[in-house]
């Protein structure tokens, strides 16, 4: 039995799932969103931080899942988003837990089979996939997603592409 913590990071909300998977059965041990307020960044990074610290401190994750930043229209969202992604990853990094990254397509991908899967999809198979009562909010249905995606794809083996036109010589 292994625990995985998925992170969906937000500068205004950071969206958290952590579920326990044994075998091919997955259940949620809990769910939410870290909000934080105010217009301080440096203010909200710091709850980001505390607050991922606790939820590591009292459910002890062995692994952790991220979403990747992906490319706003508005660099200065990218920026924010990153800080925020920095801010979590580096309660992570103290306690030496292992990361996985990945991007929103491949959580998509492994969650609903499609790349392009709308906000509503995920939510929908990640309460279908964990047997949820109700429909957990879009963040924290991000960051369970990235939870289950890291569960399924955690022990697949790396694929190798075949190099193409590789063309031998003869000595």
């Amino acid at each position: 039995m292994i625990r995985i913590l998925g992170i969906d990071p937000g500068s205004r909300l950071t969206g958290f799932g952590l579920i326990e998977v044994a075998g091919n059965r997955s259940i949620c041990i809990s769910t939410g969103c870290i909000r934080t307020e105010g217009e301080n960044l440096a203010g909200r990074l710091k709850h980001i931080h505390e607050g991922i610290s606790q939820i590591l401190d009292e459910f002890q994750p062995a692994e952790v899942a991220i979403e990747n930043i992906f490319m706003y229209r508005n660099a200065d969202s990218a920026l924010k988003l990153g800080q925020a992604r920095g801010a979590a990853l580096s309660a992570v990094a103290i306690r030496n837990l292992p990361v996985h990254e990945y991007t929103p397509t491949q959580i998509k991908k492994a969650i609903v089979g499609r790349g392009n899967a709308g906000k509503e999809q995920v939510q929908h198979m990640v309460k279908a996939m964990l047997a949820l009562n109700k429909y957990p909010q879009a963040d924290a249905a991000d960051a369970l997603a990235a939870a289950l995606c890291h569960s399924h794809l955690r022990n697949q083996p790396i694929e190798i592409s075949p190099r193409r036109n590789r063309r031998w010589r003869s000595l």
